[in-house]
Formats: structure tokens, C-alpha cells, sequence
């Protein structure tokens, strides 16, 4: 399990707030922190928190993003996460949300964004190199299956199950090709909790933790939230096929609409 971008760490002047959660997820032993630049006062929230436990750094694996897609920009934006962070490497750098095939072009090509980040996982400033994606399944399939990277980022929830691409493509293909897969988007930003049906966020984490994945994260918005999604992890048992379609009926008349990060599809 793994401490998401969302929640109250994607805001501005929630600070007590927020290293509560980063405190409660560290306490819990949660050890997989997500941020990124685009995330608000995200990655401050951490630089904030990591100065005052040192100590604690061998012990977690940071993850942050970059959203630019020259490489002139990626390594700015590396060198400004690593000094808000207050970190010398980022344990996971990604390429921040894949969307198009001219997104994909343009960071493949020659000063584009993927040198940047093999340029910077050679010198020691990343130990992993990675892509984000939730809008196309197939462009974000073509980066796992051609650049030299190491884990992907993308949406693992029952949507996805039934409207197809991520979890029987996306996932196929990282799965072949041997590298993490960390599965967002379990809880559609809380959209499809559902209390009077019996959707619950244990039963989407569940739900997550059952398909072929290396982690799941989810953003807590309280400590409360973060002790949930730690007892998950803890007492996690695969959900049988049979009980993932009885979720999966639920979801079926709305899931197009309920794939809302995905754009039009």
C-alpha cells in the first residue's frame, strides 16, 4: 500500500493537516510516498515533514512527477522537487500524465523528455524512472512497451474492469514486460463509495489489490483514512471472481460515465 497524491496533501494551507497524514501513513509503515508538482502545495507538505525525520529516509521511497515534455524542462523540474523535498535522489520519477500520441512523440524524440530522465537515473539523481497515464490506455500501453522504464502509474478500479484497456492491455503488457505497476484512481476521488450498496473503500482496495499489480494507492484526506487503507493492506485477502463480478454488476450501467478522468470515451 502506498500513501496517493490526493486527498489533503493536493491543496495549499492545510499544513497540519496534511503531515498529519504523512505522519499516520509513516507510523502505520507505510513506506510508498506519492507527489508531484502538479499536486498543489504536495511535495512542500513533504519537504516540510522530511526535515523534521531524517532519520526516516532510508526507510521510505519517495516518487514524484514531471509533467514537461522536453528534457530541459523535466530536469528543472527535478532539480526543484529535489530542493522542496529537501532529498538528495527521488527513489521514483515519473512521467507525469501520458495523455495523446503527440504527447508520446514528442517526449520520445531527440532532447524530449525520456533523456532526461535515463540522463538522470544514470547520474544517481532517481533510482526508477516510470509513466503516469489515465486518459488512453493504448498510447500509455505503447510507452510500457517501448521505453526502457520501470514501473507505470494507472487506474485500477471495477470501471476499468468493464470498460477495458487498462486492466486487460496496460497491465498485460507491464506484466509482460516485468516492470511495477502501481494502480490509482481505486476509489474514483470517492465517487464510487457507495455505502447502501456495500461499496465501501476497503472493497475498492480490495478489489485493487486483487488484480496483477505491485502496489496501490490511494490519497487520505485523515488519519482515520490512512489507518483504513493500512488495515487493508494488513489483512488483505484476494477477492474471489465471483464476489469481483457481484461488485462489478453495480458498476456496469454507469461505468463509461464513471471513467470521468479518461475524457470523452
Amino acid at each position: 500500500m502506498g500513501l496517493g497524491g490526493e486527498g489533503v496533501l493536493r491543496t495549499n494551507g492545510r499544513r497540519s493537516e496534511a503531515l498529519a497524514v504523512i505522519e499516520q501513513a509513516l507510523d502505520e509503515g507505510i513506506a510508498y510516498f506519492d507527489t508531484a508538482p502538479a499536486y498543489a502545495g504536495s511535495e512542500g507538505y513533504y519537504g516540510l515533514f522530511w526535515k523534521g525525520h531524517k532519520t526516516a529516509r532510508k526507510d521510505i521511497f519517495q516518487a514524484s512527477k514531471s509533467s514537461s515534455r522536453d528534457g530541459e524542462g523535466a530536469l528543472a523540474d527535478l532539480d526543484r522537487t529535489l530542493s522542496t523535498l529537501g532529498l538528495d535522489h527521488l527513489d521514483l520519477w515519473q512521467i507525469h500524465d501520458l495523455r495523446t500520441w503527440d504527447d508520446l512523440q514528442r517526449i520520445e524524440s531527440s532532447g524530449g523528455a525520456l533523456e532526461a530522465f535515463l540522463q538522470a537515473k544514470d547520474a544517481g539523481m532517481v533510482k526508477f524512472i516510470g509513466v503516469t497515464g489515465h486518459h488512453d490506455p493504448t498510447v500509455l500501453r505503447h510507452a510500457v512497451e517501448s521505453w526502457p522504464i520501470d514501473a507505470v502509474l494507472m487506474p485500477v478500479n471495477p470501471v476499468e474492469a468493464i470498460v477495458g484497456g487498462f486492466l486487460d492491455q496496460t497491465l498485460a503488457a507491464a506484466r509482460e514486460k516485468g516492470i511495477a505497476v502501481i494502480g490509482m484512481k481505486l476509489l474514483g476521488a470517492s465517487h464510487y463509495l457507495n455505502p447502501k450498496a456495500g461499496v465501501t473503500a476497503e472493497l475498492l482496495i480490495r478489489f485493487a489489490l486483487s488484480q496483477e499489480i505491485s502496489l496501490a494507492t490511494v490519497g487520505c484526506s485523515s488519519p482515520a483514512e490512512v489507518m483504513i487503507l493500512a488495515k487493508v493492506g494488513r489483512n488483505f485477502r484476494p477477492m474471489p471472481l465471483d464476489e469481483q463480478e457481484v461488485l462489478l454488476k453495480i458498476f456496469r450501467p454507469y461505468a463509461r460515465r464513471l471513467a470521468f478522468y479518461r475524457g470523452v470515451i
